[in-house]
């Protein structure tokens, strides 16, 4: 009684952390006024400041402890880049209109994991996942041709969160806690920004309008705690289960962008897309059928 019940909790969390995801361009797009950089400072700032505020009150003192072990900070370090680069070129994307090719990022994002799994971590793959990975390339190349462009923000958005999370699997670290040192450690040049921002009266904090401010402030918020979400979350409900949940966020985001925003969803998109979803449905079924497996295989093992 007591897991089914922490099962469901860990689902309501995770549904969370997804629909707040997907939901996120309709509040960056209240900021699309401000350069992206400048909501970009503003959110690591306000993260960081609202992250402390946390683990303040949740009493967790092993913070400094992480900056002191050298390879723990060094991967914090790469970690805390990767994400302020994810987190700027999505809001520059929600800021020119280019919503649809965000989410598709966030589709191709599973599959850049499975491709980083199999060539660094040495992982093997089933025949299930390499057809996935497959469809989902060519897929990107068909994008490639049409938009007679290379899918850039898409790419750099799926290999920045791609290896952004491959650096917090081999570093091991707890979610809130590494956040918060990531913040941390870009704070300061956000910081130094938006104090050069206000100096120079060309800043949008306190400029006169409240409601820029408040959204501003509230960037911290609409960041951390869906990552807090998810972590509970994660803790809780397998891992199949969050593989699968994970494309609600690409999901809700392209339907903003093409019934929203009215960005352009061409049928040649419409094909490409088809075969990513198609892909993800082929993986999906993979780690289901892996999880399985294991729990076959561990029922059915010998106990001491």
């Amino acid at each position: 009684m007591e897991n089914s019940k922490n099962n469901t909790v860990g689902y309501i969390y995770a549904l969370q952390a997804f629909f707040a995801w997907g939901i996120l361009p309709l509040f960056w797009k209240l900021l699309s006024d401000i350069p992206a950089m400048e909501v970009l400072a503003h959110r690591i700032f306000w993260s960081f400041v609202f992250l402390l505020l946390f683990i303040l009150i949740k009493k967790q003192k092993n913070i400094i402890a992480l900056l002191k072990q050298k390879k723990t900070r060094n991967s914090l370090i790469v970690s805390s880049l990767l994400i302020g680069g994810n987190w700027g070129l999505f809001i520059y994307a929600v800021n020119i209109n280019q919503i649809v090719e965000a989410s598709l990022g966030y589709y191709i994002n599973p599959i850049v994991n499975v491709l980083l799994g199999m060539i660094i971590l040495k992982e093997r793959l089933n025949t299930l996942k390499i057809v996935a990975l497959i469809i989902a390339s060519v897929s990107v190349i068909y994008l490639t041709i049409d938009y007679g462009r290379f899918p850039w923000i898409a790419i750099i958005l799926a290999l920045s969160f791609g290896f952004y999370g491959l650096v917090k699997k081999t570093a091991g670290i707890e979610a809130i806690p590494a956040l918060t040192v990531e913040t941390f450690i870009l704070a300061p040049l956000a910081a130094g920004f938006i104090f050069w921002k206000l100096f120079d009266h060309s800043g949008a904090l306190f400029s006169g309008d409240i409601s820029t401010d408040a959204y501003l402030m509230l960037t911290g918020i609409v960041t951390t705690l869906p990552l807090y979400w998810f972590a509970k979350g994660a803790q809780r409900i397998p891992l199949s289960a969050i593989g699968f949940m994970q494309y609600i966020g690409p999901t809700l985001m392209l339907l903003i962008g093409v019934f929203v925003y009215d960005e352009a969803f061409k049928k040649e998109q419409i094909i490409a897309f088809s075969l990513i979803w198609f892909a993800l449905v082929l993986y999906t079924i993979s780690m289901i059928q892996g999880t399985r497996q294991k729990k076959e295989a561990n029922y059915s093992s010998p106990r001491p």
